[in-house]
């Protein structure tokens, strides 16, 4: 625990103006940051007597161990920098909201020739028209079936649209009048893109012309006595009018409005948004924050508002935002929307009427979400403590391991061995700081072998860090483990050290971990734990120690992992396995495993552990098995990039076309001159030629197939594998 008085500025030397401060704890990680009209006044208060600090500020100001910041010229400037910094840093003690679901819009498409409709979650794109959030999907679904009627816009894949494009002929929509089917030119896509923008105008509210209009044509249809025609208007208006009615009018004059309420206790605060457009509600949101520092419920609006209007710009922030409590001072704020809008936005409390109504409505639902989320995280506190301390009492630990991390082997029959490391803290997934290993110490099938490579490449890099943090002493005797003498220069560079002192690639892939689908479900997964974190605040790797090492085997896997980290010096974690046939969890130095009853809360935990483990490196080992699959004797020829391959295939048709062309006909590719042409011809004469695709549930030999590269079979089931590839049904992957 440092004492502020340590770092505290000498009197002068800070500004009496505007500007963003930053508290950095000894490690150089940014712990929080904050704004100030004047930078003295506001500083000034940290550095009073303990005493009478907020204890959640007192905790802040003890484990800071430096202050600095940056003058700026306005307030509206120091907001704008203050946003920016708390998205870089990620500060452990600043108010972060999280989403409590990944929201879906409806989304259209307009930076494509053919706009689609489409139902969209994540980030939101450049081009984009977006409409929403809605509370679920299915509510989009069910609004676009009605208005497909009416505006018959696109809303298939874009490997959908190529199929029907080759063809030349639609999908079932294209036939039952629910798709114009510009696929197959039965609409230009000029007239597509006038489609789609009354698509676009019909759900931003622009509703009542567009039904007048309607109205009039079904008028002149039946004096013109076009029976069929009119009663296809009167449909059409009756579809508007039921998905109107989905979204009913709360507010007049079609008003465009935002409505934030704030629901709090003394740890934590629940925020709900509703998005009025055309007076209607149009989507609802909701986050819940812990109070890691005091703050009021105006400093809650204030972020709240930063982290809705960050990144939007345009008619992304409405002419109107009501809120419970105004910023103090609201007038940077109000500048701060009004220059991302581009116009006038106006901040203010309700006092009376629909939009005071409508505002009591939004924050019962605030009260409602913190209730909710409160029962439920009682609820998980209480199991989540109970398998901890279980699983302390079992292994015997010094206190409750808070940060577990667990190690799998994955392969198929000794090929592409890959290995994960998945992260739990508190007993909750940290998906963030998952990692997977490609295997390349050795060749072949060797589970322990391969546990110990990983293991003393994961700590390896650890003590690396600690020693350039500074963590770590010159003579390896002050803050770390003993037996730093075993830190050799060849340890710290990440690679793996093999029998004749080379160092292969480390093998650690730290962005494909953003690859896996399973990880990739909500934005802040792509937010590292502010434990991560370089000397300048940024996210750095393999920075904190674990409690517990899991290691997903028995006796074998157990032993490996504790001699790698004996070789590095590490005594003080724990290490321990979980055998999967009886859920055995085994201990390095005991003879016999420890067994947890089958209703243990801790036992679960492990079992949550290990699974999470192996689900995460067989996806990682499957990817990369599909990988080599898909590899063909194009890849062989130096040189020649993925553009140019695709550019050859798509001009000849196949390889086997290809392998049959004369360098002359290759020159003819674009792109492809005289030396290329030879190399290419030259490496696919020493390819031998794929078998023929044999279907081996008819036994029906399908060699004059031309447009699969490379050439496939097929398995039991009829589905293509590549030809002699392992089929999973008949291998073993691990």
């Amino acid at each position: 625990m440092a004492d502020p008085s340590s770092y505290r500025p000498k009197p002068g030397q800070i500004p009496d103006s505007p500007g963003v401060y930053r508290f950095r704890d000894e490690h150089r990680r940014v712990i929080y940051v904050g704004k100030a009209k004047s930078l003295r006044q506001r500083l000034a208060n940290y550095f009073q007597d303990l005493v009478n600090l907020h204890p959640r500020t007192r905790t802040m100001v003890t484990t800071a161990a430096s202050v600095e910041w940056t003058v700026v010229s306005t307030e509206v400037e120091a907001l704008q920098l203050e946003y920016s910094w708390i998205k870089e840093y990620d500060p452990r003690f600043n108010v972060k909201y999280r989403d409590d679901k990944s929201y879906p819009y409806l989304a259209v498409t307009m930076n494509e020739e053919f706009p689609r409709v489409q139902v969209m979650r994540g980030h939101k794109k450049k081009g984009v028209r977006y409409f929403g959030p809605y509370g679920h999907a299915w509510a989009i679904r069910d609004t676009v079936d009605l208005l497909l009627r009416v505006f018959p816009v696109r809303t298939c894949s874009a490997g959908v649209f190529k199929n029907a494009t080759r063809t030349g002929r639609p999908c079932l929509l294209g036939y039952i009048g629910k798709c114009s089917a510009p696929c197959v030119d039965r609409i230009s896509p000029a007239d597509h893109r006038e489609l789609a923008e009354e698509f676009c105008d019909f759900m931003a509210g622009r509703t009542g012309t567009y039904l007048r209009r309607l109205e009039k044509q079904m008028m002149d249809a039946a004096e013109e006595m076009e029976y069929e025609r009119a009663a296809r208007l009167r449909d059409d208006i009756e579809a508007l009018k039921k998905a109107m009615e989905k979204n009913a009018v709360v507010l007049a004059d079609a008003t465009d409005a935002d409505l934030i309420a704030v629901a709090e206790d003394e740890l934590e605060a629940a925020v709900q948004i509703f998005h009025v457009r055309g007076g209607r509600v149009r989507g609802q949101r909701g986050w819940v924050t812990d109070k890691v520092e005091e703050v009021t419920t105006a400093a809650l609006v204030e972020h709240a508002l930063q982290q809705l209007y960050g990144e939007e710009t345009g008619d992304a922030v409405p002419k109107e935002v009501l809120v419970p409590a105004l910023p103090d001072p609201v007038e940077p704020v109000q500048e701060w929307l009004t220059g991302r809008r581009g116009s006038n936005v106006s901040l203010r409390i309700p006092q009376r009427g629909d939009k005071k109504a409508l505002m009591e409505t939004v924050e019962r639902n605030a009260q409602q979400a913190l209730a909710l989320h409160k029962t439920k995280r009682a609820s998980d506190l209480t199991t989540r403590s109970r398998a901890l301390e279980e699983i302390a009492d079992a292994l015997d630990l010094d206190s409750a391991p808070l940060r577990i991390e667990c190690y799998d082997i994955s392969h198929l029959q000794g090929d592409d061995v890959v290995a994960s490391m998945v992260v739990f803290e508190d007993g909750l997934q940290r998906k963030s700081e998952y990692r997977r290993f490609q295997i390349k110490g050795f060749a072949g099938q060797d589970d322990v072998r391969s546990m110990h490579e990983v293991i003393t490449r994961r700590f390896r890099r650890y003590l690396a860090e600690k020693e350039r943090t500074g963590e770590w002493a010159e003579d390896g005797t002050e803050n770390g483990p003993t037996g730093a003498e075993t830190l050799t220069d060849g340890m710290l560079t990440g690679g793996t050290l093999t029998a004749d002192g080379t160092e292969p690639t480390d093998g650690l892939e730290d962005a494909d971990v953003l690859k896996d689908a399973d990880v990739l479900k909500d934005a802040d997964v792509l937010k590292d734990a502010d434990g991560f974190k370089n000397e300048d605040g940024r996210p750095k790797k393999f920075a904190y120690p674990p409690q517990l090492v899991v290691v997903d085997g028995g006796r074998p896997q157990v032993a490996a992992a504790k001699r790698a980290l004996d070789e590095l010096g590490i005594d003080d974690i724990a290490v321990c396995g979980l055998a999967k046939r009886l859920e055995e969890v085994w201990l390095p130095e005991d003879d016999d495993p420890v067994v947890l009853p089958r209703s243990s809360e801790g036992l679960y935990l492990l079992q949550r552990v290990r699974d999470e483990a192996h689900r995460f490196a067989i996806s990682y080992q499957r990817t990369k098995r599909a990988k080599r699959f898909r590899s063909g004797p194009l890849d062989d020829v130096p040189g020649l990039g993925e553009t140019r391959k695709q550019t050859l295939i798509k001009h000849f048709g196949s390889v086997k076309k290809l392998r049959s062309a004369t360098i002359e006909q290759i020159q003819e590719v674009p792109g492809i001159g005289r030396k290329t042409a030879e190399t290419i011809a030259a490496a696919l004469a020493q390819a031998a030629p794929a078998a023929p695709a044999v279907n081996t549930a008819t036994g029906e030999i399908m060699d004059d197939r031309e447009d699969e590269v490379p050439e496939t079979t097929a398995d039991a089931s009829g589905e293509p594998v590549p030809a002699g590839a392992p089929d999973d049904r008949r291998g073993q992957e691990t």
